[in-house]
C-alpha cells in the first residue's frame, strides 16, 4: 500500500516527508501488519512448542557465538569509531534541528530519562552479579584472587561502559540528525534516503522498520524478564513469595497495567517523571552503599578502575579468544554487544525523541561520556564493594549464591547491611520503576516505529504494542527462562546491525552534504540603517537611525508591521524580477505571520528566505547591571533554520541585496554538491 506523504526538498537532492497534518498520525500499515504478524506468529510457535523452541534457541546461540561473534565485535568497533568521529570533527557543531533550534528538555530531565530508558534494569540485575561472577569464575586464570577482582572490573566496564552508549547513540544520531534537520519521519528508514532515495518508502525501508521492531521487542523483552525475576526475588527475600513462573507471570501483568497507564499519559506525565523518580531513587541506594560500605576502598578503586578500563580498551574491543577458545564470550561479550544493538531502535528513537535542539558534540558526550560515568560508578560501587565482601571480609557464601541464582544477587548483597530490609525494600520499587519507565518507552518506539514516527496517535495502538512486550516475554520465560531471553536479543540484533551500517554510511554523506552547505553560506551582514549613502546627509541619517536602534528597541507591533509590509515587498519585488527573467518564484505569509519567498529548484533543495518576528538577548545601556528583557528582531530564516541576524529597520533595497546573496550562496551550494 502506498505511503501517505507530503513532499518538501532535502540537501541532497532527495524528496523527504513533511508531517501529515492529520489529527492524529496514520498508521503504516505495511510495517504494523508484517511486524504484528511475524510476533504473533512467533509467540504463538514458542507457546504450543515450548520444548522444541528451547532447543532451536540453544542451537540457535551456539551458532551465533560460533559463525558470527567476530561479525558483533567488528561491528560495535566500527560504531564506536564513527560516533567519536562524528563528534570531534565540523560535523559535531551541526545541530539536530534548525540552525535556531533550543533544547526541549534540561539536562537532567534528558539525562534522566535517556538513562532509565537505557540501562535502568540491567544495572539492578548485573550491578553485583557481574563483578562477583567474573571474580569467581573468569574467563582465564584462577577466580578468588586479587588478579581476578581487578579483571572482574575492568570486563565488567568494557561491558557496560562507552561501547554500549555508543550504539544506542548513532541510532538516536541518525534518527534525530534526519528526523530534526530535514524533516523525514522519526523512523529508521529515514537514515537511508542518501543511499537509496525515493526507495525508502517502498518495501526496503518497510523491512528496515520491521526489522527495527522486532529487534526493539526482544530487546525490551530481555530487560523485562530479567527485571521479573530479580523482583520475584525481592519479594521471595521480603515476603516468602515463592520463586516461579507462574509469579513472574503475574508480575509482568501487574507491571505492564503500571506502564500501560504512564504511557497513555503520555511523555511529560509520565515517562519524564517516572524516570526523574527513579534517578533519584538510584543516586538515593548508591550513595547509601558508598556511605556504609568501604568508602574510601571504593573511591579509589573507582579511580583505579577507570584507568585500566581506559589504557585496555583497544584490547578488550577486538579479544575474541581465538587463541584459547573459551564459551565464556558468547554468554557475556557477545550477549551484551547483541542485547545493545537489539535496544538500540528503541533506546535511539527514545533518545532522538528529546533531543531536538542539540548540536552533534552536545548530543555524543551527553549520551556517551555522562551516562558512562554514571553506571561504571555504580559497577564500582556494587561490585567492588561485593568482592571486597569474599575477598577480605571472609563471605564465600555471596559468591557461591551469586553464582546459583543470578537474580538474588542484589538482595543477598542488601543482607550485610545495616537496615537490609528497607534498603532491599527500597531495591525492589526502583526496580518496579525502571521495569515500568523501560516497558512505556518501548511501546511508545514500537508505536511510533509503526505510525511513521509520530506518537500522536490513539491510546489502542499504544496499548497493543504493551500487549506485545508483555506477551513475548511471558512466553519466552516459559520457552526456556534467561538462555531464550538472551538468544532473542542476539538474533535479533543480527538482521538490524547490518541496517545500522547502512544509516552511518548514510548520515557521513548527509553531514558532508550539510558541512559544505554551512561553509558557502557563512552569513555576511549588510549594515543596518542607510544602505550605500550617496551623499554626507544620508550617511549621517545611517548612523543616525543605527544609534536609535541601539537606544530604543522595538515593539512587537512595530516589528510585526516591518515584516508584513517592508520585507514582504521587498521579497515581492525580488520574485517580480525573477518572474521577468523565467524563474518562478513564491511569496506568501506564512501561518506566523512570517514573510516567505520561495524558489523551487526542481529536485534539489528549494531556496527559502523567511523572516520571522521572534526575540533576542537585550542590553540596557543605561541599566545597572546591563540586563533587559529580550528585545524582538525579525530574524533571517533559512531552510535550515535561524541565521542569528536581525534586520528590522533595514532599507528596501538593503533586504534585497541580503536576498539575493543568500540565494547566490544557495546556488553555489548546490552547484559544489552536483
Amino acid at each position: 500500500m502506498a505511503e501517505e506523504r507530503s513532499t518538501t526538498r532535502l540537501d541532497s537532492g532527495v524528496t523527504s516527508e513533511s508531517h501529515p497534518t492529520a489529527p492524529k498520525a496514520p498508521l503504516n500499515r505495511p510495517v504494523f501488519g508484517w511486524s504484528a504478524g511475524i510476533l504473533i506468529a512467533m509467540v504463538l510457535l514458542t507457546a504450543f512448542f515450548p520444548e522444541g523452541s528451547n532447543a532451536m534457541f540453544s542451537a540457535l546461540l551456539a551458532g551465533i557465538v560460533a559463525y558470527a561473534g567476530w561479525y558483533y565485535v567488528l561491528v560495535v568497533a566500527v560504531i564506536l569509531v564513527a560516533v567519536t568521529f562524528f563528534a570531534l570533527s565540523r560535523y559535531g557543531e551541526i545541530k539536530l534541528g534548525p540552525d535556531h533550534a533550543e533544547p526541549e528538555y534540561g539536562a537532567i530531565s534528558w539525562f534522566a530519562m535517556l538513562f532509565a530508558a537505557g540501562m535502568g534494569i540491567g544495572l539492578m540485575f548485573f550491578g553485583v552479579s557481574e563483578p562477583v561472577m567474573h571474580f569467581v569464575d573468569p574467563p582465564q586464570g584462577d577466580g578468588g584472587t586479587v588478579a581476578a577482582a581487578k579483571e572482574a572490573m575492568r570486563l565488567t566496564f568494557f561491558h557496560w561502559g562507552i561501547h554500549a552508549w555508543a550504539i544506542y547513540a548513532i541510532v538516536a544520531l541518525v534518527l534525530a540528525y534526519f528526523g530534526y534537520r530535514h524533516n523525514l519521519p522519526l523512523t529508521l528508514r529515514s537514515a537511508l534516503y542518501p543511499l537509496v532515495g525515493e526507495r525508502i518508502y517502498g518495501p526496503l525501508g518497510t523491512a528496515v522498520d520491521v526489522f527495527a521492531i522486532l529487534s526493539t521487542t526482544f530487546g525490551v523483552a530481555t530487560s523485562l524478564g530479567f527485571g521479573v525475576e530479580q523482583i520475584n526475588s525481592g519479594l521471595n527475600y521480603l515476603f516468602g513469595v515463592p520463586k516461579a513462573t507462574w509469579v513472574q507471570i503475574i508480575l509482568v501483568v501487574v507491571t505492564m497495567s503500571l506502564a500501560t497507564a504512564s504511557v497513555i499519559a503520555g511523555l511529560d506525565a509520565g515517562i519524564k517523571r517516572l524516570s526523574e523518580i527513579n534517578i533519584g531513587l538510584a543516586v538515593a541506594l548508591m550513595l547509601a552503599v558508598l556511605v556504609l560500605g568501604p568508602t574510601v576502598l571504593l573511591l579509589q578503586t573507582f579511580m583505579q578502575n577507570s584507568g585500566s578500563y581506559v589504557s585496555e580498551i583497544v584490547n578488550k574491543t577486538f579479544n575474541l579468544y581465538a587463541y584459547e577458545p573459551n564459551e565464556w564470550i558468547g554468554g557475556w561479550t557477545i550477549f551484551y554487544w547483541g542485547w545493545w544493538i537489539s535496544w538500540a531502535p528503541f533506546v535511539g528513537l527514545f533518545i532522538a525523541r528529546i533531543s531536538r535542539g542539540r548540536t552533534i558534540r552536545q548530543f555524543v558526550v551527553g549520551t556517551i561520556l555522562v551516562p558512562s560515568a554514571f553506571t561504571l560508578l555504580w559497577m564500582t560501587i556494587f561490585g567492588n564493594s561485593a568482592i571486597d565482601l569474599i575477598l577480605n571480609g571472609g563471605q564465600e557464601p555471596l559468591g557461591a549464591a551469586v553464582q546459583a541464582d543470578t537474580s538474588v544477587a542484589l538482595f543477598q548483597f542488601l543482607e550485610y547491611f545495616p537496615a537490609a530490609g528497607a534498603i532491599s525494600a527500597l531495591a525492589v520499587v526502583m526496580i518496579v520503576v525502571f521495569f515500568v519507565t523501560s516497558a512505556d518507552s518501548g511501546a511508545m518506539v514500537l508505536n511510533m516505529l509503526s505510525s511513521n514516527g509520530r506518537d500522536d496517535t490513539p491510546p489502542s495502538r499504544r496499548l497493543f504494542w504493551m500487549v506485545m512486550i508483555g506477551l513475548t516475554a511471558i512466553v519466552l520465560l516459559l520457552a526456556g527462562g534467561l538462555t531464550a531471553l538472551q538468544t532473542a536479543a542476539i538474533a535479533g540484533a543480527l538482521p538490524f546491525s547490518v541496517a545500522m551500517l547502512a544509516a552511518m554510511w548514510g548520515l557521513l554523506k548527509a553531514l558532508r552534504v550539510d558541512d559544505v552547505k554551512r561553509q558557502l553560506l557563512l552569513v555576511g551582514v549588510p549594515a543596518a540603517g542607510g544602505g550605500a549613502p550617496e551623499t554626507r546627509e544620508a550617511d549621517d541619517a545611517g548612523w543616525r537611525h543605527r544609534l536609535g536602534r541601539l537606544l530604543h528597541y522595538p515593539t512587537t507591533p512595530q516589528v510585526e508591521e516591518f515584516i508584513g509590509t517592508t520585507v514582504l515587498a521587498s521579497m515581492r519585488e525580488f520574485a517580480e524580477e525573477l518572474e521577468r527573467n523565467g524563474v518562478t518564484a513564491e511569496t506568501r505569509t506564512d501561518e506566523q505571520g512570517a514573510s516567505v519567498v520561495e524558489i523551487g529548484q526542481g529536485e534539489n533543495q528549494s531556496f527559502v528566505y523567511r523572516v520571522v518576528c521572534g526575540e533576542q538577548a537585550g542590553f540596557e545601556v543605561n541599566g545597572e547591571d546591563g540586563a533587559r528583557d529580550p528585545t524582538v528582531v525579525a530574524e533571517v530564516h533559512l531552510a535550515e533554520g535561524g541565521q542569528g541576524y536581525d534586520v528590522m529597520g533595514w532599507s528596501r533595497e538593503q533586504l534585497l541585496a541580503d536576498v539575493v546573496l543568500q540565494y547566490e550562496r544557495h546556488l553555489r551550494f548546490l552547484s559544489s554538491i552536483r
